[in-house]
């Protein structure tokens, strides 16, 4: 099979113009057209998976098309964008037929839920397995909602529950038979991007500035509080930890929870009013999505960027000061 009889197979599907209107040409010829609705903005995001460093080799290939196109929507979430079209780019050792199978089934059932189409992209050979996506969504004009926003005195807020992805890595890798890695293998391998969550944060005006968590809530707060020249003091004891996590002794719980990565859930501050923290929980009703408040923005603290807090472990909390999340190049 060549490179165009394998795009063909499994890539290339019919664009519907009653989904997808803002796609004029997809997968098929040089490059892809789209278009932007008037008074908005492009927004442009891309993300790289290497077997090996961000995937087990034995990964499901339906998780792994699902994950891929996952972590990308998760940043138009964060940016409270409407997703329009996606391209892959995909490096591969081999043509194994049943692999792209399910694949393109995990990546296209995803893509079909947010009508989000494959509009391009390239194939190649590889030593390893090698997936790249660029995804383009679109915000109106101005309303984009970055890291710089956040302001002394707001609520930090995340969405869902953190710390299980990280916790179903350690077991996959370190105790595979573990009771608990069917229950929380789903958060690491087919995280729920919080799309529509994201685009009625910045609708509704409540979110001041926004980011997904990848990296780990430590790591990933900071990139806010840097750009909003601002610190944190973040509460400990009402992180949100599922029914699993739960069952951990505190510290390991919060561990996973703070420095852990893969959660793709989203962490926002916003203005600390009964207003909007009582739209927020209208909103986490409405979607069905637990929203918690976890912390407060403070002035700028040189010493401490973030101070972690609890009444309950208080010599826990301290040890978290050296919690920074994941680094690419400095995490072996």
């Amino acid at each position: 099979m060549d490179e165009f009889s394998l795009i063909g197979a499994y890539f290339k599907r019919a664009i519907s113009p009653s989904k997808t209107p803002q796609i004029d040409v997809g997968v098929g010829d040089d490059a892809a057209v789209f278009r932007v609705a008037d008074g908005h903005q492009c927004v442009v995001s891309s993300d790289l998976l290497i077997e090996g460093r961000h995937f087990f080799a034995d990964v499901a290939p339906f998780t792994l098309g699902h994950k891929s196109l996952a972590v990308n929507l998760s940043d138009l979430a964060a940016m409270g964008a409407q997703p329009l079209g996606f391209t892959l780019s995909i490096g591969l050792p081999r043509v194994d037929t049943a692999w792209l199978g399910e694949f393109s089934k995990g990546l296209f059932a995803l893509a079909d839920a947010f009508d989000c189409p494959l509009i391009g992209g390239d194939t190649t050979r590889s030593d390893n397995i090698v997936i790249n996506i660029t995804i383009f969504g679109q915000v109106p004009t101005g309303q984009a909602i970055f890291r710089n926003g956040a302001q002394v005195g707001d609520d930090v807020w995340v969405t869902g529950s953190l710390g299980d992805a990280a916790y179903a890595l350690n077991l996959m890798q370190n105790m595979p038979a573990h009771s608990d890695l069917e229950k929380v293998r789903a958060r690491l391998e087919m995280p729920t991007p919080r799309v529509a969550l994201g685009c009625a944060l910045r609708e509704a005006g409540l979110a001041r500035s926004m980011l997904d968590v990848s990296d780990g809530l430590a790591g990933d707060l900071l990139h806010i509080l840097r750009a909003s020249n601002v610190s944190a003091r973040m509460e400990c004891d009402a992180l949100p930890l599922s029914s699993v996590l739960s069952q951990l002794p505190v510290g390991q719980a919060w561990q996973y929870a703070v420095a852990g990565g893969d959660d793709y859930e989203l962490c926002f501050t916003a203005p600390a009013s009964t207003e909007v923290r009582a739209a927020l929980f209208d909103l986490a009703q409405k979607f069905t999505i637990p929203i918690t408040r976890v912390g407060t923005i403070t002035p700028m603290n040189q010493v401490a960027q973030i101070v972690w807090h609890s009444a309950r472990a208080p010599e826990v909390a301290q040890q978290l000061a050296r919690s920074t999340g994941f680094n690419h190049f400095a995490s072996r």
